[in-house]
């Protein structure tokens, strides 16, 4: 069994260090911030302009539309105001244009809990010492294969909490794609039929900056615990 229980501890500290790594470099990279999304993702900003462009187009083609429809070229359809219409193209002509400045104004706004957040003072947390904790802890209370079940706990946590990173990885792939993708969303607004694509995008914008926030605010949470727990393991 001793062999066994060597391969077995080494195993369990292998995916410990493997999980140090990645909580390094996943929390520091994540964020309202878009620099790491564009690193990875370059092309998303050298086609910004063709969004900007194609939803110009279909503000202007939605306007050529209602007027020609308001001028009874087209009897029997209704169309909406000519005025109201117009005043409300050019508005959102203006906010397609600038939307990457607007929305960095937002991303800046919602930055600022995120860096809250990720710059509060937490307890010195090494993962690769969670293992020895757990020896410890199951030599004190079991008997037998301590190092096998010590390595099921410590694949289950690792598990979990590299679930939790991937899914604010996905948060943050998703807000990229909204952030680059915003001229066009801008677009539906101009007119009264697509106006709720307009406002569900607004929503989901929201929702998922809220939602980055509280992938964050979780994985602090656990570093916390764990960081606690490693200090003083034997404590309840």
């Amino acid at each position: 069994m001793g062999i066994l229980d060597g391969i077995v501890e080494w195993i369990a500290e292998q995916v410990m260090y493997g999980l140090d790594l990645i909580n390094t470099s996943v929390l520091g990279a994540l964020g309202c911030d878009m620099t790491t999304f564009l690193r990875y993702f370059p092309a998303a900003e050298t086609m910004y302009n063709i969004f900007v462009a194609l939803a110009i187009g279909m503000i202007l083609l939605n306007l050529i539309w209602q007027l020609f429809k308001n001028y009874g070229l087209i009897a029997g359809v209704e169309a909406e105001d000519p005025v109201k219409l117009t005043i409300r193209s050019v508005l959102f002509i203006l906010l397609a244009y600038f939307a990457d400045e607007i929305v960095e104004l937002i991303l800046k706004i919602g930055g600022t809990p995120y860096a809250w957040i990720m710059s509060s003072e937490l307890p010195t947390l090494n993962f690769a010492d969670f293992n020895s904790v757990i020896l410890t802890i199951l030599g004190v209370c079991a008997n037998g294969a301590v190092a096998l079940i010590a390595l099921i706990l410590v694949l289950i946590l690792a598990w979990n909490y590299i679930k939790l990173l991937f899914e604010a990885a996905e948060r943050y792939v998703l807000l990229g794609v909204l952030v680059f993708t915003a001229p066009v969303a801008f677009a539906t607004g101009a007119a009264q039929s697509t106006s709720n694509i307009f406002k569900a995008w607004c929503r989901m914008f929201g929702g998922q900056m809220f939602l980055l926030l509280m992938n964050a605010w979780c994985l602090r949470l656990f570093i916390t615990m764990v960081g606690t727990f490693l200090a003083n393991p034997l404590s309840l």
